[in-house]
């Protein structure tokens, strides 16, 4: 009797299982099929995994890519179904187990790719792991728990054991029956529930990857991103840009954006960002200072390349003009470079020889060191006095944009000031104050510069910021971005490059 209890629960825990596992597959499926338009194309041009070629493949690929959708939704709703009503388990479960290791494969939880939903910190084994483990016990196990496959063969049985009389034939009882078709009153609630819900609030935002974010992948990418150098460095002539990362959104008076990058822009999406851009060709990255433990920890865990630009000013609460120099140098950076704002406020107070000092101990150290700034009043001082970096960084746009204000109220060094709630003057809405002086500059000197804010903080659009910036000189241009808007930065980037009418001799 405890044999055959405990053979029970084991039936019933099995089928519990395999129910679970069905009602996913079944509801994704559905999920895809109700949205009408659902694609696979996002998914699989985004892949980043060792096996990305062959899923750009299938993503190129239109003939491939109808097959894999078709498949993928109905195969889902089919899979489900059978493992829920517990019909042809084997051959679901082999099935489902294929599919899964075809999801896990496209964004695989180690090595240069990350997984592509925010599941949290994983290696090796993660959801699509988990479950493919517990269909393959499935698969191993003699017993597949209640279902339409047991009770086919308990009637298949019933025949072997006719009584004297042919004509009877014993079956099932009702209640064995009834055990093995449990679950299609289930599915009916649950169908009859998800129904209601995909009426009321279309597909479930939540299921898989239903929901993507318009971007281009990787497998549009239209060549060879340009690189040029600095220093030693070999250089994309795109960098990416720090503060969309840090939080430091520049939104004019628009006080929740900065709260609205730092939701986005969690842990994880940082690294899918820094190695969706590597794999796109940007192989440099510039952070503020307070960014430089999370790119250490993501090159110590994904072992990436990326070249850090990190920024740096003196410690004036210490009186030490070194610290954050020596900090930079211990967390792994590259390339170090005099943050913009403090070498604007330090030649604004004439502390030249603060800047000199940390310029000297940047090279000291054997780094490349940048001299940036927001006020090209602030390179042309240090040029005119003697103190010329490795390259310069300097805000670089036009301000043929709404929120620009009248030129004849800006004020040099007024740039990470108060904001005045005067629409006429300053208020976190200009960058390059005065673009003709900047261009005149950067035509004129001799070492490497590097144009940020070439989009006016997102009033500018990608094709004509670039555009003015390289054309007007810049050798390279940094530039903050989301994950979806890597793959279009480096086509524009690519575009441009090739058809700039720039004067300016190359000197990266």
């Amino acid at each position: 009797m405890k044999n055959k209890n405990q053979k029970s629960i084991r039936r019933w825990l099995i089928t519990v299982l395999r129910v679970a596992i069905g009602w996913h597959f079944l509801y994704e499926g559905l999920v895809k099929i109700v949205a009408g338009n659902w694609t696979a194309s996002a998914y699989l041009l985004n892949t980043s995994g060792f096996l990305s070629g062959f899923y750009h493949w299938i993503a190129n690929t239109p003939a491939l890519l109808q097959a894999s959708d078709v498949l993928n939704m109905f195969g889902l709703l089919l899979i489900g179904l059978a493992l829920f009503t517990g019909y042809s388990v084997r051959l679901a479960s082999w099935a489902g187990i294929l599919l899964l290791a075809l999801y896990y494969f496209a964004y695989p939880p180690f090595g240069s790719s990350l997984p592509g939903e925010a599941e949290g910190h994983l290696f090796i084994v993660n959801k699509l792991f988990i479950e493919a483990a517990a269909l393959l016990f499935i698969v191993i196990s003699k017993d597949k728990g209640y279902g339409i496959d047991r009770l086919i063969g308990l009637l298949r049985k019933s025949k072997k054991e006719k009584t004297a009389d042919t004509r009877q034939i014993i079956t099932p009882s009702r209640r064995e029956a009834l055990k093995n078709l449990a679950a299609i009153p289930v599915l009916g609630f649950l169908g009859w529930g998800a129904f209601r819900n995909l009426a009321a609030g279309g597909a479930d935002v939540m299921s898989g990857a239903t929901i993507q974010v318009k971007k281009l992948g990787l497998g549009e990418l239209k060549g060879e991103l340009p690189k040029g150098k600095i220093g030693d460095h070999g250089i994309s002539r795109l960098v990416l840009g720090g503060n969309l990362i840090g939080g430091w959104a520049h939104s004019r008076d628009l006080i929740y954006v900065s709260s609205l990058f730092k939701a986005y822009n969690t842990e994880l999406k940082v690294y899918e960002t820094l190695m969706l851009a590597e794999k796109a060709g940007i192989n440099t990255i510039n952070i503020g200072f307070p960014s430089n433990p999370l790119i250490a920890k993501y090159k110590r865990m994904t072992g990436s390349k990326i070249k850090v630009i990190s920024q740096v000013g003196p410690n004036m609460d210490k009186n030490d003009y070194y610290d954050f120099i020596n900090q930079a140098i211990d967390y792994g950076a590259d390339i170090i470079q005099i943050q913009g704002n403090w070498c604007d406020w330090l030649v604004r107070d004439m502390k030249l020889d603060v800047i000199q000092k940390m310029l000297d101990k940047i090279k000291g150290q054997g780094y490349t060191a940048g001299l940036g700034a927001h006020t090209v009043d602030s390179l042309m001082i240090c040029e005119e006095n003697g103190i010329i970096p490795d390259y310069y960084m300097q805000t670089m746009h036009h301000d043929r944009y709404w929120s620009a204000h009248p030129r004849e109220n800006r004020v040099a060094f007024e740039v990470d000031g108060e904001k005045s709630p005067d629409h006429n003057k300053f208020h976190d809405n200009l960058f390059c104050l005065f673009p003709d002086k900047t261009v005149r500059f950067v035509n004129s000197t001799k070492v490497p510069v590097m144009g940020f804010k070439v989009l006016a903080a997102g009033a500018i659009e990608p094709k004509d910021g670039f555009k003015w910036a390289f054309d007007n000189g810049a050798d390279f241009i940094c530039v903050g971005m989301f994950d979806f808007q890597v793959v279009e930065n480096v086509n524009t980037s690519i575009e441009i490059l090739g058809t700039t009418s720039r004067t300016r001799p190359w000197y990266g």
